[in-house]
């Protein structure tokens, strides 16, 4: 029901652009969000009425006369009746406050077992009328010690248009991400151009370039034996959830997100 919903709204559209070295799975379909992935979460934000404030760095949550007090970086800390936690999962482990103690020892153990992949992507973009002359959408290298993903990100969402300039988006391998995790950014982009232009030596010269550090790409192991989220506290009620309960898509996610609404219901 959930693709149903984001197909009927054009939220997410079949990938039907050519991707070289993909494995697919036998029965399973693959999907692609044309406005990026965000447009999701931004389609569920607005179904549910709520108001979003964003850029809100979390430090501490502790127990405040029966309510959560939540402190931030910046501004003063606010009361919440229940608390919902859906961050990477060693993020929660660095919160600071009461619920450093309110996490018992077996959950503990739990949230520390949880792993994750670090990769960097790269995103060149061009001028509108740019173009790049390369017979696929995307495609996996199975060969190369830098790059594991390159897309040609507008085709690949099937929306190119002559107003629009074309992005190319770069994955890292895992095996680099965590070699140059702390590594100079300026260092990493250009290593990752260096390869990128031996694989697409066709490739122009971009108008700007991003490079970007994703410290928590996917789980790679996600906590043992759960059904999608864990209850840190009942009155007043802390939960946590997310991909690092499940897996790393979107299936994962939704399985977390029902279960989380589930737990949270039947605590109102």
């Amino acid at each position: 029901s959930f693709y149903e919903e984001l197909l009927s709204h054009g939220i997410l559209k079949p990938l039907t652009a050519p991707v070289e070295g993909m494995v697919v799975k036998e029965g399973s379909c693959n999907y692609v969000a044309p406005q990026g992935i965000s447009s999701v979460v931004k389609y569920y934000l607005k179904q549910s009425g709520a108001d979003v404030f964003y850029e809100q760095h979390v430090t501490h949550i502790s127990l405040r006369d029966g309510k959560w007090e939540v402190s931030r970086k910046i501004g003063p800390p606010e009361l919440f009746d229940i608390v919902i936690l859906t961050m990477p999962v060693p993020q929660i482990l660095q919160l600071q406050g009461d619920i450093v103690n309110i996490i018992n020892k077996s959950q503990k153990q739990q949230l520390e077992s949880v792993s994750y992949s670090s990769r960097y992507a790269l995103g060149l973009f061009y001028e509108a009328g740019t173009r790049i002359d390369v017979p696929w959408a995307a495609q996996y290298i199975t060969d190369n010690p830098c790059i594991r993903f390159i897309s040609i990100d507008n085709k690949k969402r099937n929306i190119e248009s002559p107003e629009i300039g074309p992005s190319v988006v770069v994955h890292t391998t895992v095996m680099f991400g965590s070699e140059h995790l702390d590594s100079d950014p300026a260092e990493v982009q250009q290593l990752i151009l260096s390869h990128l232009e031996r694989i697409v030596p066709s490739l122009p010269k971009p108008a700007s370039i991003k490079c970007q550090k994703w410290r928590y790409s996917q789980v790679t192991k996600a906590v043992p034996n759960c059904l999608g989220e864990m209850i840190l506290h009942t009155q007043p009620l802390l939960i946590c959830g997310g991909d690092g309960f499940t897996r790393s898509n979107f299936n994962g996610c939704i399985d977390s997100a029902m279960s989380l609404a589930e737990a949270v219901k039947s605590h109102l």
